[in-house]
């Protein structure tokens, strides 16, 4: 894609925060010990356009991101390439270890909104299970980057090709 078409598909910032409000995976990469890629699939929290995510306090990314914050994270959709679209951002985390501290409880709340249902008083003792030897990281953005195929204003493609009909 020439400079042009990459400046054509770039997402506005409104473009980028309704994209992010309503994806539900983010693929997120760290650094391992020897500098290697470990990448994860992750639910995660959107909060005044700022990205949340939890994870057990001794995982393998909380460890990578006590060594070395840098990450990378990508939402995306599309099936044909008509219809690709997706954020990257490149940042670094800010860990939140605090659960006395309203950011984490917050992070919380909105990762079990986002993916179980409705926060009420009723359902905290929910997201205290959920948040139990869990931290949470804010993620600092770098760079952000963004396409959204559906601005080329291609025709229709098919889905084709050997992995169209296989169900994950």
């Amino acid at each position: 894609m020439g400079v042009k078409q990459r400046a054509a598909v770039q997402m506005s910032a409104e473009e980028i925060a309704q994209f992010l409000d309503r994806s539900r995976v983010l693929t997120l990469a760290t650094l391992d010990a020897e500098g290697k890629p470990h990448l994860t699939a992750m639910w995660f929290g959107y909060i005044d356009g700022k990205i949340y995510f939890e994870t057990k306090a001794k995982s393998q990314k909380a460890a990578n991101l006590r060594r070395d914050p840098t990450l990378t994270c990508m939402a995306e959709a599309g099936d044909t390439y008509d219809q690709l679209r997706g954020v990257s951002i490149e940042g670094t985390a800010h860990l939140i270890e605090d659960p006395a501290d309203d950011e984490y409880w917050n992070a919380g709340i909105d990762v079990f909104r986002r993916y179980v249902g409705p926060y009420s008083e009723q359902a905290r003792p929910l997201v205290e299970s959920m948040m139990h030897k869990r931290i949470v990281v804010r993620v600092e953005p770098t760079r952000i980057r963004s396409w959204d195929h559906r601005k080329l204003g291609l025709p229709a493609m098919p889905l084709g090709g050997s992995t169209a009909d296989v169900q994950p």
